[in-house]
């Protein structure tokens, strides 16, 4: 096992860590925050994408932290098998969780960022120490996990896949049995928080539709009906809407009394949409034809066309400020786009939760630093991956 250091919220330990000068020497600078980097950059001069490599295979699913003291922080699921970790804003590569030997379908961090959760075509969930690598539970399943995700809360993980099953593992009690919800009427492939924690929302891969389920009865108490299955379904950062992506349109509902809201037919076939958060006067979505699409909320216009990746884009996710949005792709890449100026809609006002989402300050310094992060394998288990669980 090895990895830089240690991470501590509030403290003043130095951890020296070793990086290349700009002559080729070497040389120690201390560091007082995240065990791996923070690259800095003059945002003012990016005109092109953060293009984030790393990953071997397609990237599947995307997810981004709340703003946390430290930053957020940006998880990222691939057929590889090896989900990654970066910071939010920069793309830098902070580490590598390995452990899985199937594809990983889903990806997401808790609210404090301090713990990662992974669904895998290996018949496993697994929840990691988010600073460290480290595997902390892994829950056997009986067949491909497709989704996973956190409680608001953090003391409670939600699975789902092939089985047609809904779990809720208590983190606090992990050897426990988990509770299973009714019985999905298809596959999941999406699984999300609602109502703090009181509501569960569903999509199936065989199905078209949104399924609320209401986590106290464990029965659906209203489904949100669409003409192909939901590949994407995402709340709002204050909990207003629900936007799903099925194929030929993307869909925003009212999270709250479940009736549609817009409708915007797409341009090709999309597999996944996001709310700009701030705000919520545009959206971001990809799929076939390989481009990354902004549109306005309230037309539908297409606003811009980001081209870059070499492969259809299977997820994207805005940023928790709106500052940027991320893209992931067939090609194996992350693309980090830049937003640009967020301008206020008088149109319709759109409050962040616990009010409006600020940026995170960036310092200026005269020389980008880069560092390696940590890279773990779990102890005593083989690399190598069960292709044929895809």
């Amino acid at each position: 096992m090895i990895f830089l250091g240690f991470f501590i919220h509030a403290g003043s330990f130095l951890v020296f860590v070793e990086i290349h000068g700009l002559c080729g020497g070497e040389r120690k600078v201390p560091r007082k925050d995240k065990f791996n980097h923070e690259k800095k950059m003059d945002k003012k001069k990016v005109g092109v994408p953060l293009v984030c490599h790393g990953h071997s295979r397609p990237v599947v699913d995307l997810f981004y932290s709340p703003v946390t003291p430290d930053g957020f922080f940006l998880i990222s699921a691939s057929k590889d098998s090896s989900p990654m970790l970066r910071n939010g804003e920069t793309g830098d590569w902070i580490g590598t969780f390995e452990g899985h030997k199937g594809a990983v379908w889903s990806v997401c961090l808790d609210t404090n960022a301090l713990r990662a959760a992974s669904a895998s075509a290996d018949f496993s969930a697994k929840v990691w120490d988010a600073l460290t690598g480290d595997v902390l539970h892994s829950f056997e399943h009986k067949h491909i996990v497709r989704a996973c995700a956190f409680s608001e809360d953090t003391h409670l993980l939600l699975t789902g896949g092939v089985e047609k099953v809904l779990r809720i593992y208590d983190l606090n009690r992990p050897d426990a049995p988990p509770r299973e919800v009714d019985k999905s009427p298809g596959s999941v492939r999406t699984l999300t928080w609602m109502h703090s924690d009181q509501t569960i929302l569903s999509s199936c891969s065989d199905i078209g539709g949104v399924r609320l389920w209401d986590v106290r009865s464990g029965k659906i108490v209203q489904t949100l009906e669409t003409k192909s299955p939901v590949t994407s379904a995402e709340v709002s950062q204050d909990g207003r809407y629900i936007t799903t992506a099925d194929g030929s349109t993307v869909k925003f509902w009212d999270a709250n009394h479940y009736g549609l809201v817009k409708s915007h037919n797409m341009p090709c076939t999309v597999e996944s949409a996001s709310l700009e958060p701030k705000y919520g006067n545009k959206f971001v979505a990809g799929g076939e034809d390989m481009w990354v699409r902004v549109f306005d909320f309230h037309s539908g216009d297409e606003i811009a066309c980001n081209k870059g990746h070499h492969g259809p884009v299977h997820c994207v996710r805005f940023s928790p400020g709106g500052e940027s949005y991320a893209s992931g792709s067939e090609d194996g890449t992350i693309r980090i786009w830049m937003t640009g100026p967020l301008v206020h809609d008088d149109t319709e006002p759109f409050a962040a939760a616990n009010g409006s989402v600020g940026k995170v300050k960036v310092t200026a310094e005269d020389v980008s630093r880069k560092i390696e992060g940590f890279h773990i394998a779990e102890d005593g288990k083989s690399k190598e991956k069960e292709t044929g669980k895809e």
